[in-house]
């Protein structure tokens, strides 16, 4: 599903969730503090950029921000640890790599729990969040103060809507998709009703042009990045994975600013989160233009089935046993 945001609607669905600070950043003293961000995102990632155009010029006049891009301070996977030991201020964190410490948030992971960008903002601004929260600050020392859109995953298929049109999880049934290898994503790939394929990423395009495999399972600017338009026929849009990063800082950071600076740094990160978030529908809204230039069909399922279908497989298998009891009803509940 895509959706046209401006950045007043993104900055919007902030204010309504009722999360974004005060006044502007006020002027402190000429000691500035270092906050240190260390991501595995590159310079002209859109995390990274929007950070600079909204985080950084509200928390310039106390805090010297330095973003460290592509795993170079620490390798992706190891800023929470890093930050935990009090080696690092700031990290952008996947929900997936918070699973590793806390199975709890594998929640956040699964199919068709976010329904999209606006519902991801309400659900991180929930009450229902407000265990996660405490969990992460008081058994990892960090704090998780703001989440990122990251887009959402589709189906791309060799077939033409004409040879196989895609309505519900039954009409992908025989469909070898190819999903990553792992027993999350393979669990993943059967759920949405095909037959999941584990193969190496750097083997798709060969895998898609040969008939190996009869899909795969991306974003659409990895679709257009990797050329996999060049071997498919469609996209449907089943925006499986509402995907999402948390920007996060350590607790003892965060307990050693004042209350004007934490202020200013929500409100910057509010600000980053705005900026991220249109810019992320925008690219999205585009390359759909651009995939039906290259002749693909692009099209919407009926995501109802796919959601209610998804989440059934999911309740009572073994990825939903760290759960919190009711906490998928929570999120369902988000917004209605």
């Amino acid at each position: 599903m895509i959706t046209k945001f401006s950045r007043r609607t993104a900055m919007s669905i902030l204010f309504a969730a009722g999360v974004v600070a005060g006044a502007a950043a006020p002027s402190y003293a000429a000691d500035k503090i270092v906050l240190r961000l260390a991501t595995s995102g590159s310079e002209s990632d859109i995390r990274s950029i929007s950070m600079l155009e909204g985080f950084a010029p509200l928390v310039e006049d106390f805090a010297d921000y330095k973003p460290s891009y592509n795993g170079t301070i620490f390798a992706q996977n190891t800023e929470l640890d890093a930050i935990s030991r009090g080696n690092l201020e700031m990290s952008i964190a996947s929900a997936q790599e918070l699973t590793q410490f806390f199975p709890e948030f594998s929640v956040f992971a699964a199919g068709y729990v976010h329904q999209d960008a606006a519902h991801q903002v309400a659900v991180f601004n929930a009450p229902l969040m407000d265990q996660y929260k405490e969990m992460a600050e008081e058994q990892l020392g960090i704090k998780l103060l703001e989440v990122f859109y990251l887009g959402n995953r589709h189906v791309n298929l060799r077939q033409s809507k004409d040879e196989l049109t895609v309505t519900t999880p039954a009409d992908l049934a025989g469909v070898n998709l190819r999903m990553p290898g792992t027993d999350s994503w393979q669990f993943l790939g059967a759920s949405l009703g095909a037959s999941p394929t584990p193969l190496a990423f750097a083997e798709v395009y060969t895998g898609l042009s040969t008939g190996a495999v009869d899909g795969q399972d991306n974003p659409l600017p990895t679709t257009v990045d990797k050329k996999f338009y060049e071997v498919t026929k469609q996209v449907v849009l089943t925006s499986h994975l509402v995907d999402l990063n948390y920007v996060v800082i350590g607790k003892a950071v965060w307990d050693g600013l004042t209350p004007e600076q934490q202020d200013a740094v929500q409100e910057g990160l509010k600000a980053a989160a705005a900026i991220n978030m249109e810019k992320q529908i925008e690219q999205e809204t585009s390359l759909v233009s651009f995939l039906e230039s290259e002749g693909l069909d692009v099209y919407e399922p009926d995501l109802t089935a796919f959601r209610a279908h998804v989440q059934q497989q999911y309740v009572g298998s073994e990825f939903a046993q760290a759960w919190p009891e009711g906490i998928l009803e929570q999120i369902n509940a988000v917004g209605n």
